[in-house]
């Protein structure tokens, strides 16, 4: 956790506490700046949009989706919050129970995946070994803290969904995790799973999945997502490079030990950002601009997550530059 953001973070976590209110199902992957739930979609027709991208839409369906990702992403927020000093209330404890109870339930459906997909519910990857962070941030969490709650079942349900993910989401001709089961595309969100520890950097699996990225979502040597051509997710082919994919690639160079890489990637992206340091969402390589959202804080947070991994890489090398300068000098 930064220093200087606890504050924050305890009333997001009593946010989302009142949010939720003891009924799981009602979590949404996006609330309205006020803590709205309801967030219709429609398109404004008789408006060309910024540089004539139709359509402009006002609200946000994916609101309604599904993605199971979201369960992860706060179970392992809520476990690092609790291994960084942020009091834990009984109450939040039981909460991320109902969490997982009903995540017991669901995470064997297809859902819309980390992208929001506008087409058909599919059983990705990335989904599925978020659902296993969940169950391993929780069994994580009640043996370091000493909480109540049944590890033993849930070390089964993270048994059971690794063995799925590697049975289903893993390609042996290509030798590579792929987008979703039974798919042949890949997908950059694959690049976290040694990141979040479902497979150690080194398992050939994960070695391949890398491989496989870097060699069909390389564009000018940024990530795209995915192959926009080849994937059904309900909007037109081609977009720019979804700049947090690329800062993804940093952070599995790091972890494979390929530090070079990983620098030289990370200050390329770096050279993208503009006067006061801000990001977009895309990169378009072709016009040498950004594109998309912008200020995007996803791209934000991938940025920070590099640069924190980078440092703690390249810490060891400058502690021996140190040490050899003292011993050198008179």
């Amino acid at each position: 956790m930064i220093a200087g953001y606890d504050e924050e973070a305890r009333e997001w976590r009593e946010w989302l506490l009142r949010a939720v209110a003891g009924s799981p199902e009602q979590l949404q992957i996006m609330y309205g700046i006020a803590g709205e739930r309801r967030l219709s979609e429609w398109e404004v027709s008789w408006l060309p949009g910024y540089e004539g991208s139709r359509p402009v839409r006002i609200g946000n369906a994916a609101h309604e989706q599904l993605q199971l990702d979201v369960f992860g992403e706060v179970m392992d927020a809520l476990h690092q919050a609790r291994c960084h000093g942020l009091v834990a209330s009984e109450s939040g404890w039981a909460m991320q129970r109902e969490f997982l109870a009903h995540l017991e339930d669901i995470w064997r459906e297809p859902d819309e995946g980390i992208w929001e997909v506008r087409g058909d519910r599919q059983h990705f990857t990335y989904s599925k070994v978020m659902a296993w962070v969940a169950f391993d941030r929780a069994i994580k969490s009640a043996e370091q803290f000493a909480l109540d709650g049944p590890i033993d079942r849930w070390r089964n349900v993270a048994a059971e969904i690794r063995a799925e993910v590697c049975a289903h989401g893993f390609d042996k001709e290509l030798g590579s995790f792929v987008q979703s089961y039974g798919s042949k595309q890949l997908d950059a969100s694959l690049l976290l799973l040694p990141c979040i520890g479902f497979l150690p950097a080194d398992d050939a699996r994960v070695s391949g999945t890398i491989t496989a990225i870097e060699q069909r979502l390389l564009r000018e040597g940024f990530v795209m997502r995915y192959d926009t051509a080849q994937v059904e997710d309900g909007l037109p082919p081609g977009e720019g490079a979804f700049l947090a994919c690329s800062f993804w690639l940093v952070d599995a160079y790091v972890l494979q030990k390929r530090f070079t890489e990983a620098r030289r990637l990370f200050d390329r992206l770096l050279g993208l950002r503009n006067d006061v340091g801000l990001f977009s969402e895309q990169y378009d390589f072709r016009r040498g601009r950004m594109v998309g959202n912008f200020p995007q804080a996803f791209t934000h947070v991938a940025l920070v997550n590099s640069a924190f991994n980078l440092r703690r890489a390249e810490q060891p090398v400058a502690r021996r530059l140190q040490s050899e300068q003292t011993a050198a000098s008179p």
